[in-house]
């Protein structure tokens, strides 16, 4: 374990070696994921466009290979998600109400105000089920991004936004658990949940061996993919049910998280993003933007997202909820709140269970991608010129 965060940041905890490992897998991951997705534009409108998109659509075991990196793979991710969760609200940032305040209460403003955006303009429309996609946070994306603003951004930032992100992807999984599930087989769900409490037990009788959580994992995710509820949510099942120990690199926990840093972010995340980011811009494409749908995204991230973290903070602060950490000041959060609104990865996954008309999840796509990229340089530009400023300055 590494160095401690000093006091006068606001965050007097230790900066771990996960953490570290976690931000530095991140920050070259959201690099990578732009590479990804500039190659997977340019593919698919090239001349190779028909051939990508077809080796997309193979069949493997009766599901296409887009449907096993969307449903399988994925469920990796989101076991990635649920361990750093577990981590926070153990020993990190959320485990302590003083530090964990302001994180949660600004990502609640985070996740209600965008999707108000969305939902009042796509009112009483067909696409007003998707209301939830500009709620989402790209951790890895927003983190690369905040790597690049520099020495500009003090270390209390960095933790505020991984925390910020992490109840971000726990509001989106409970949406898509909830309000993404069409119909429910509850033979298949109770079977599910049944080896969730069996290997919840398992860890707190003190298994530690691995194996014996993965192999029951595998028929966790089949149950609740056959269940109707989506089968990812079995990665966040399997990671509450993995025991947390003393959160030490002899944790089992710790000891899975560490092992995945580097392939979610270095294999999966890209090859969702290489899965689904090759979108055939037609002729007039951008028309498509002044849609309710595409405005209710982009106005829901752009704007949404850092008025509802903004906002927020402020009445946490003002009303003595929460405190600013010292070094932090209201326009590093507002930089960070515009970093939040880089949506990409959640947003185009809730975005494809929102959706069964492929046009409209295509011009979803391309709204996300547009705010993401105007999120982004929005944010980078205010957190390259904010400096390391006190509060009181």
């Amino acid at each position: 374990m590494a160095n401690i965060i000093k006091e006068e940041t606001g965050f007097p905890v230790l900066f771990s070696k996960l953490f570290t490992e976690f931000f530095n897998s991140e920050k070259a991951s959201g690099i990578i994921l732009i590479l990804c997705t500039a190659i997977s534009l340019i593919i698919a409108n090239s001349g190779w466009g028909e051939g990508y998109a077809k080796i997309w659509q193979e069949e493997a075991g009766g599901l296409s290979v887009r449907y096993w990196i969307n449903d399988a793979l994925m469920a990796v991710f989101f076991l990635l998600v649920g361990l750093e969760i577990e981590r926070e609200l153990y020993i990190g940032e959320l485990s302590s109400i003083r530090n964990a305040s302001l994180p949660i209460i600004a990502a609640v403003g985070g996740m209600m105000v965008p999707a108000a955006f969305h939902f009042a303009i796509n009112m009483g429309t067909p696409t007003v089920n998707g209301y939830a996609i500009p709620m989402a946070t790209d951790i890895a994306f927003a983190l690369g991004i905040l790597a690049l603003a520099g020495k500009s951004v003090p270390p209390a930032l960095k933790i505020f936004l991984t925390a910020l992100a992490i109840i971000d992807d726990l509001g989106a999984i409970l949406i898509i658990a909830v309000f993404y599930t069409e119909t429910v087989s509850l033979f298949y769900l109770m079977i599910a949940l049944g080896i969730f409490a069996g290997l919840y037990l398992m860890g707190r009788m003190g298994v530690r061996r691995l194996l014996f959580y993965i192999l029951p994992g595998i028929a966790l995710w089949y149950c609740m993919f056959r269940s109707g509820v989506h089968a990812t949510i079995s990665g966040v099942l399997l990671a509450f049910a993995i025991p947390f120990g003393k959160g030490d690199q002899d944790s089992l926990s710790y000891r899975l998280q560490h092992s995945l840093h580097k392939p979610v972010a270095f294999v999966i995340v890209p090859l969702f993003a290489l899965a689904n980011t090759g979108i055939v811009l037609q002729p007039g494409f951008y028309s498509d933007l002044l849609s309710k749908n595409s405005i209710g995204i982009i106005s829901g991230l752009v704007l949404g997202k850092p008025l509802g973290i903004l906002l927020f903070a402020w009445v946490g602060v003002k009303t003595r909820l929460s405190r600013l950490p010292l070094q932090v000041n209201w326009k590093h959060l507002l930089g960070v709140g515009l970093l939040a609104g880089i949506g990409f990865t959640m947003s185009i996954f809730i975005a494809l269970l929102a959706f069964d008309d492929e046009s409209l999840v295509i011009n979803s796509k391309i709204a996300i991608l547009s705010a993401s990229c105007l999120a982004a340089i929005g944010g980078f530009i205010l957190l390259r010129t904010s400096g390391k400023k006190s509060v009181n300055d």
